[in-house]
């Protein structure tokens, strides 16, 4: 009498539990940035190319140069040679992300659109 071989069946819901996880760490989560920051000629208010600024530039009431110019989350960004209004020059107070450059230079959206990232590349670095 010969013994019945028992065949191993592998179960798929582990196969797809490992897929999912590995598919969620790779694409991350949409999110978006608290405050956005443009940078800026603080003698004419007018915003420049992101390029022109350094990543520290926060601008004192004093000095040339270009600086790094905070919108809040509901803001709308100004264009490349667009007045800047309604944000502050002082990164420093501001409490929660913030990303640096990035924002379209024609303007026109709000910081928190234009700032949502989702997987590898998201910039913004927290404040606080």
């Amino acid at each position: 009498m010969t013994t019945p071989t028992r065949r191993r069946m592998r179960s798929t819901s582990i196969s797809l539990g490992i897929t999912a996880l590995m598919a969620s760490s790779l694409t991350g989560c949409a999110s978006s940035a608290d405050y956005a920051a443009v940078c800026v000629d603080p003698d004419t208010e007018q915003r420049v190319a992101d390029d022109q600024c350094d990543d520290d530039s926060d601008y004192n009431g004093t000095g040339a140069g270009f600086f790094w110019y905070y919108l809040a989350a509901r803001s709308v960004v100004p264009g490349v040679g667009s007045t800047v209004s309604g944000g502050t020059y002082n990164g420093r107070t501001l409490n929660g992300t913030v990303q640096r450059g990035g924002l379209p230079t024609t303007g026109g959206s709000t910081v928190k659109s234009a700032t949502t990232k989702g997987g590898f590349g998201g910039s913004s670095r927290g404040f606080g």
